[in-house]
């Protein structure tokens, strides 16, 4: 009860009936021309915007929904007072609108863009930790939860970093930023105009390509993963790898299936392929 009642003396209306009247005049002028979900600085949801605080990324303002504050709200509140974030009460229609209407918790932040890495970046950061390149890539997931959730297990598994293409792939936003958990505060993630030219740069560096592919005839668990770098290609969710990106992969591998439905969720399946790979190298 005194830690609540510590966060709530320290907490305070940064501004006045003005201020808050032409700061909600300002955020309306800053999002009226784009659709929320395709923006990269908007970060919703109370445990993606604690991982945001944590992270690398500057954070501009916090929006909190006005009212009463409790729970894991007063320690962002504390977080950001601590960094000198400025703090703004809105309305919850607000915060609906600037969110997308997605479970925003009560809570949006404004950072700075995403920053994207280069595929140089991944491999040394390997190098850093004395391990061999384990990386996946994503040819063309096209739902944002999906993309989240894989980021959360790469993160939990220690896959080096992620590469995405530029084109028919969402990108990492605030949907993406929720659905992860946060995790995509610490991944390092490259986009690419090309996948296939990407993996021959990959195998250039001895990065073997391994493919997740249902009609295949080789199961992961027939797959030796061991002693070797490693990239995962995951593909679209309805088409899976597109044709050519198969013909760049040195193997293609699917997971047994036993039940009725002949395929798993992309994350799902992605986790799965992990995973192995992880429990292979011990």
């Amino acid at each position: 009860m005194d830690n609540k009642n510590n966060f709530k003396n320290n907490y305070k209306k940064p501004f006045n009936n003005t201020d808050n009247k032409l700061i909600k005049n300002n955020l309306h002028s800053d999002v009226s021309d784009q659709n929320q979900e395709e923006r990269d600085n908007i970060v919703c949801g109370r445990n993606s915007v604690i991982e945001l605080m944590k992270g690398n990324r500057t954070v501009e303002k916090l929006l909190v929904s006005k009212g009463d504050k409790e729970g894991s709200v007063l320690l962002i509140i504390s977080m950001a007072r601590e960094r000198n974030i400025p703090i703004i009460e809105a309305e919850k229609a607000q915060l609906e609108r600037i969110s997308n209407n997605s479970n925003h918790q009560g809570v949006v932040a404004y950072a700075t863009d995403f920053k994207y890495c280069e595929i140089n970046d991944i491999i040394q950061k390997a190098a850093d930790l004395g391990e061999k390149p384990f990386i996946v890539i994503i040819d063309g997931v096209s739902d944002p939860r999906n993309l989240g959730a894989i980021i959360r297990t790469a993160d939990a598994s220690g896959v080096h970093g992620i590469i995405i293409p530029k084109r028919s792939s969402c990108t990492m936003t605030s949907a993406v930023n929720k659905s992860s958990a946060g995790a995509v505060e610490f991944a390092s993630v490259a986009r690419v105009t090309n996948i296939s030219s990407a993996i021959e740069e990959l195998k250039k560096q001895n990065i073997w390509i391994y493919g997740a592919d249902g009609e295949c005839e080789n199961t992961l668990y027939q797959t030796d993963f061991t002693d070797r770098a490693v990239a995962l290609v995951l593909g679209n969710e309805g088409q899976g790898l597109s044709k050519l990106v198969k013909t760049h992969c040195d193997y293609l591998v699917k997971i047994p299936m036993k039940g009725n439905i002949n395929s798993l969720n992309v994350s799902v399946a992605g986790a799965i392929l992990m995973y192995e790979v992880i429990r292979q190298k011990g």
